[in-house]
């Protein structure tokens, strides 16, 4: 963690300023990769609003934001909830500005083998990845068309590529997320936005289970040719570049941030 250590005690103004101007909403940042991103764009001079369901983590986030010399707020919100994100977008418009960059990042896991998985594990995945992900798209898309510009960035997962074992609903709904980006990449490329997604392996609360359980650990990372977890930050840096100019010619693409992960079955 000691990049994302560094990352906090340096001002916006010591970093390379890709991202100044801009402002960016980032769902899922009071903990994990999400907080790794908040900070990451924040270093590099963007306006953060750091969104979360856990209003305390959101709030101790944008905490560290600010005291490192950065814009941020915290906005407490349920993805799943198209009320809830459609206000959370107005109030950072009001308090910010028009978002300019949006991570949607918010994320549940409820595993179980199909066969012992509840309706209410299933809709409740569903409703956090995916349709969480188009209640923010509705929300954030009237403002990038008016300004001919705007950057998208999904997270999803080898598991909506490959699929896993136990995890029927979380592998629906990262695979429906590759649908949505490189549909919502078509119809939103004439406005100047661009929509891309990336499929991490980072060393976060969702995958602390698999990383500690012995015999769940060895399978793991026999499956990951660079043989370790990425730490958050390592992954914050693709969802920078994705949000910033020189990104701008690559839309409708899901970059796999997981140590060539997706190459092996």
């Amino acid at each position: 963690m000691k990049q994302l250590a560094d990352a906090n005690e340096e001002s916006a103004e010591t970093m390379s300023g890709q991202l100044t101007g801009r402002v960016a909403a980032v769902t899922g940042a009071g903990q994990g990769l999400g907080r790794a991103i908040a900070h990451r764009f924040a270093s590099e001079g963007a306006a953060v609003a750091v969104v979360d369901v856990d209003e305390v983590c959101g709030k101790k986030v944008a905490e560290e934001i600010s005291a490192a010399g950065a814009s941020a707020i915290a906005v407490g919100c349920d993805v799943a909830s198209r009320d809830q994100v459609h206000a959370a977008a107005e109030r950072i418009t009001a308090e910010l500005g028009p978002i300019d960059v949006l991570v949607s990042n918010a994320g549940v896991v409820r595993a179980a083998m199909l066969w012992q998985m509840t309706f209410d594990d299933w809709t409740t995945v569903l409703d956090v990845h995916l349709n969480g992900a188009f209640h923010w798209l509705q929300a954030v898309v009237p403002s990038m068309r008016e300004a001919g510009n705007g950057r998208i960035i999904f997270t999803t997962s080898a598991a909506g590529i490959n699929g896993t074992v136990g995890q029927v609903n979380y592998s629906a709904a990262k695979a429906a997320l590759l649908g949505l980006t490189r549909s919502a990449a078509m119809e939103l490329a004439r406005y100047g936005i661009t929509v891309n997604a990336v499929a991490p392996a980072a060393a976060t609360a969702m995958t602390e289970k698999i990383r500690t359980d012995e015999k769940l650990k060895d399978k793991a990372l026999s499956k990951i040719p660079l043989q370790r977890w990425a730490e958050p930050d390592e992954i914050a840096g693709t969802y920078a570049f994705l949000a910033s100019a020189d990104a701008g010619y690559i839309t409708g693409q899901v970059i796999a941030a997981d140590g060539g992960m997706v190459m092996v079955r």
